[in-house]
């Protein structure tokens, strides 16, 4: 009974005109639930930039290196230094170093000048037979002096590989009226010849019934008439050189 009293207290209250005042106030009321959140507003303008804030704390002493930063865009190319002091002169270069067909050109071209020189040391009669030089001092020697003196001069004992270069020291041969000695030699089968360097003969001007030693006849020489035959090795005849 007591509480309902209490509530037509305050309806009563609550319902009383306001006397000689414009506005009336009123208790109060309870507050009501909080209404449900509303959908999120759009994102509104970016704002502008800010001013640079103020840099941060030193690093204590003795702490890593943070990463290094990207790299700036390049500057203006600088002017230009003074020109610097000559080097030395290097080392002259090597004939290996050029193309190979020119050291090949080079290497024929001293070989032709030596024996031009040597040719010239003999200061005989000359013949030409394709690329073969053929000359001589117009000395009798021994086979094995015959074969120094040549080798001496930068040529080596003519040795004719065809017609071309037997005609060419028949030639001086016919001049000088005298044998002379070729670079030709028995092997070591009796009777079989061979060039000095061992290897097999590809040209032979045998006179008829030639040769014959059979061992004993180990050097052979050619006539005045362009024939060859074998012949001892201490004989004395003509020397004719080839480069």
């Amino acid at each position: 009974m007591k509480q309902m009293l209490y509530v037509a207290v305050i309806v009563a209250a609550l319902s009383s005109p306001c006397l000689g005042e414009d506005k009336c106030s009123g208790v109060p009321g309870i507050p009501g639930t909080p209404g449900a959140n509303g959908m999120p507003g759009r994102d509104g303008r970016d704002g502008m930039k800010g001013d640079p804030g103020p840099p941060g704390p030193m690093c204590p002493p003795n702490t890593l290196p943070g990463a290094p930063g990207r790299d700036g865009l390049p500057g203006p190319q600088g002017p230009k230094g003074e020109p610097g002091q000559k080097g030395e002169k290097g080392e002259p270069g090597h004939l290996g170093s050029l193309d190979h067909k020119l050291h090949e050109i080079l290497g024929n071209l001293k070989q032709r000048i030596l024996g031009l020189e040597g040719v010239l040391a003999l200061k005989g009669i000359i013949h030409k037979a394709g690329n073969k030089i053929f000359v001589t001092n117009g000395k009798l020697n021994d086979f094995e002096t015959t074969l120094q003196t040549c080798n001496h001069s930068g040529g080596s004992i003519a040795t004719p590989k065809n017609d071309m270069e037997n005609n060419a020291v028949l030639d001086i041969v016919k001049e000088i009226n005298q044998y002379a000695y070729l670079g030709i030699k028995e092997s070591t089968a009796p009777g079989e010849f061979e060039y000095l360097d061992g290897t097999a003969m590809n040209y032979t001007n045998w006179r008829r019934y030639e040769p014959n030693g059979k061992g004993k006849e180990k050097c052979v020489e050619m006539h005045t008439d362009g024939g060859w035959n074998d012949k001892k090795c201490n004989q004395y005849r003509l020397v004719v050189c080839e480069f």
